[in-house]
């Protein structure tokens, strides 16, 4: 065998480099000195393809940006055979060769679609988070994508806003384990594997609390809100070594946040030390036209690169603009050459100079999608994700000796059950509707089918055929909800019921058979308000959109192979007067006295209780557990010391099950005013029935630090009441004093 001489020397150079931990700084520097300044802003340029049929489509305009050295990445082409053929135009005709990035949104999957992302936080299975972003990483990298736009890390606690659907929910804790569990599962543990993408921290930040659950609107609160609330998930990203983060569309406290130098600059790259690149959302650069934040498009150009935002998705501002910018000494060439520094070291990263169509490789892909352990893990996820809110009488689970009148909009429905955002799935393919998974564990003759009216109609013309449908069964299944482009982007909602006339039939049903078990399985983004739903039905199932196995896994459930198990991560009000509601509260100055709680004046609505429909961290199972014992390590501890705190859990039922044990600690006074309650550890342990574990957590000053009013991070003495519960649904009955 016969070898070119400079093919060996260099591949041996890049083994010796690769296994050494290649400089990739060093061959940034010299690879940007043979670069133009055109080049360079090239590279934070963003265009976008589109998708038919037969393939990958791209505006030709666009392909002559990549020839001309004037585009860094693209975004929505995917394939491997799409992806080569537009790499090969960067690589083989330009004159330097620099590779795309290819991204695109796999938010909760790629091809398999796992559960939406609120419904996978319910879970609180850390483990779960990652093995599904594991998974979709394996399967967006062999369509040839290198990047995701995921996690979506906001915290969100009003259910009108349509994008509450991506997230963990409401909760600042959970939120910031499971954002570095999406992390870790898409970039895996070397970014060099042809098997890992790039994640992306968005949207960067306090996009989630929208005025009034509105998308795209203002967003005004101060400092300490911003720092002990909506920050930490994006700074847990960076712990976790996320390698991109994503501007949002918001203005926070009257700048838009892709304009905003003091998130971006003073926090993000300064004070946080983050070495990635940030990129626009979608044309948000543009934007801030319309914010009236920039006059022009050339002024939002300089607004944006000056804040320190690196890439410019889809608005053509930068590749139009920095140049003449860079020449009027509005924008310093500096910045340039720092963000297109900053793409450039993902791209090497990522082994693109190594080899460019590393992730463009066709058999692989055919080897990859759709695996069946991908499928059967997107089954048990979906399981576990799915709460069960109401089991009245033991309900469920369900008897295969019986017959089921199926009914609802949602009953046969392989379209909306991968939810929004659901990547490349095929909605009409591969998706397994509620009815097809029923037909794993009793034949078809043992259900009766009916619609009974569409999802967001006011036509009550089908409900005679399912009233009579309901009549021939033992047990009638309701599988109602939402429409999949309900949530999402640009999907808020100031209607949390149930859409259409789906409520009505509910009601008719249960008229027509007072005495007969109804089973009420729903499909849907965000909590709704479904207090009068509640009272009509015997067990109420939330799958959410539990993806391309959900109705096998809603089977599972309602057949008892699988237990419920998840715990919601957002609470569900009793109507949208009482929205944002959310767990940990602050205490106004006259809540509701314990003593007196009829006392005239107190913080309370006059036609409503205070208390939602359904807590944070409320979840049912078949089995029952109880918690006793409850031990503490001492009543005082020191800065400098640790508290642990147990409490035994006994699985009292009669089934095997899962329970997730929630920690609680309140800080009765601060220097500024402290949450009523604050989730400060979690645990999922599998208890037999019969069986009782321990369970201890361990409690440091780390956990009781916040934010004053100086803005400086610390703990500070005093009292805490602390508490290991089911949910967060329970008053304090223990304390500590933590002393100097």
């Amino acid at each position: 065998m016969t070898f070119k001489i400079p093919s060996l020397c260099a591949a041996l150079i890049m083994v010796i480099t690769h296994v050494h931990g290649q400089n990739y700084e060093a061959q940034v520097d010299a690879l940007m000195q043979r670069m133009t300044l055109e080049e360079r802003i090239g590279q934070t340029v963003m265009y976008g393809g589109g998708w038919d049929k037969t393939g990958p489509t791209i505006n030709t305009e666009f392909e002559k940006h990549i020839a001309d050295g004037n585009t860094g990445a693209m975004l929505n082409v995917y394939t491997a055979k799409g992806t080569r053929a537009l790499q090969k135009i960067a690589v083989e005709q330009t004159r330097l060769g620099i590779p795309l990035l290819f991204g695109y949104d796999v938010i909760h999957g790629h091809r398999t679609i796992f559960p939406i992302n609120l419904a996978l936080s319910c879970s609180w299975d850390l483990g779960m988070v990652e093995q599904s972003s594991r998974i979709a990483a394996e399967e967006a990298s062999a369509e040839g994508l290198h990047w995701t736009f995921a996690p979506m890390v906001d915290v969100a606690r009003d259910p009108r806003w349509g994008r509450i659907s991506e997230g963990a929910g409401e909760d600042v804790f959970l939120g910031s384990a499971i954002a570095k569990a999406y992390v870790k599962g898409f970039q895996g543990n070397d970014l060099s594997a042809n098997n890992t993408i790039l994640a992306c921290a968005k949207h960067y930040v306090a996009y989630g609390a929208a005025q009034a659950g509105r998308d795209y609107h203002t967003v005004n609160m101060s400092e300490n809100e911003l720092r002990n609330v909506y920050l930490p998930p994006f700074k847990a990203t960076i712990d976790a070594n996320v390698q991109t983060f994503m501007s949002a569309f918001n203005e926070l406290n009257g700048v838009p946040t892709s304009g905003n130098k003091f998130t971006l600059r003073d926090i993000l790259k300064d004070e946080w030390k983050f070495k990635g690149f940030v990129v626009s959302d979608y044309t948000s650069i543009n934007e801030m036209i319309m914010h009236g934040f920039a006059k022009d498009s050339l002024e939002s150009a300089k607004i944006g690169m000056n804040a320190g935002v690196d890439m410019d998705m889809m608005g053509e501002v930068y590749r139009k603009y920095l140049k003449q910018l860079i020449t009027e000494g509005k924008v310093d060439e500096a910045a340039v050459n720092d963000a297109c520094r900053r793409i450039l070291l993902t791209k090497f990263k990522l082994g693109l100079f190594d080899d460019p169509y590393r992730y463009s490789d066709e058999t692989r892909q055919k080897e990859t999608i759709y695996k069946p352990e991908f499928l059967e893990t997107a089954r048990h996820i979906a399981a576990a994700s799915s709460v069960l809110l109401k089991n009245d009488n033991e309900a469920l689970p369900l008897s295969k000796d019986q017959t089921f009148a199926l009914i609802g909009p949602l009953a046969k429905d392989e379209y909306h059950i991968n939810g929004n955002w659901g990547g490349a799935g095929d909605r009409d393919g591969k998706s397994v509707s509620i009815y097809e998974g029923l037909l794993e564990y009793v034949s078809d003759k043992a259900i009766f089918y009916s619609k009974g009216c569409d999802i967001e109609s006011e036509d009550q013309s089908g409900f005679k055929a399912a009233i009579e449908t309901a009549k021939k069964a033992d047990v009638v299944l309701l599988v109602m909800g939402e429409s999949y482009h309900m949530s999402g982007e640009a999907a808020s909602r100031t209607n949390l019921k149930i859409p259409g006339v789906q409520p009505e039939l509910i009601q008719a049903i249960r008229e027509a058979i007072p005495n007969k078990k109804i089973i009420l399985v729903l499909m849907n983004g965000r909590p709704l308000n479904i207090s009068e739903e509640k009272e009509e039905v015997n067990a109420i199932l939330e799958a959410w959109y539990p993806g391309t196995m959900g109705g096998l896994a809603v089977a599972d459930l309602l057949f008892g192979k699988e237990n419920p198990s998840a715990k919601l991560t957002a609470t569900f009000p009793r109507n949208v007067g009482q929205v944002p509601i959310y767990y940990n509260m602050k205490n106004t100055g006259r809540p509701i006295p314990k003593n007196n709680p009829k006392e005239d004046y107190k913080s309370n609505y006059i036609d409503s209780p205070n208390t939602p429909l359904y807590p944070f961290g409320f979840g049912l199972s078949y089995t029952t557990f109880t918690y006793s014992d409850f031990k503490i390590s001492a009543k005082t501890i020191g800065f400098n010391e640790t508290l642990k705190v147990s409490a035994t859990i006994s699985n009292t039922g009669n089934y095997d099950g899962q329970e997730i044990v929630q920690l609680y600690l309140h800080d009765k006074v601060g220097s500024v005013t402290r949450p009523v309650k604050e989730l400060k550890g979690f645990e999922k342990i599998f208890l037999k029935k019969g069986e009782r574990k321990v369970v201890t957590f361990e409690i440091s000053t780390e956990d009781l630090k916040f934010y004053n009013a100086e803005m400086l991070y610390g703990v500070e003495p005093g009292e805490f009441e602390i508490a290991i519960a089911p949910s967060s649904d329970f008053e304090f009955e223990h304390m500590f004093e933590l002393k100097k």
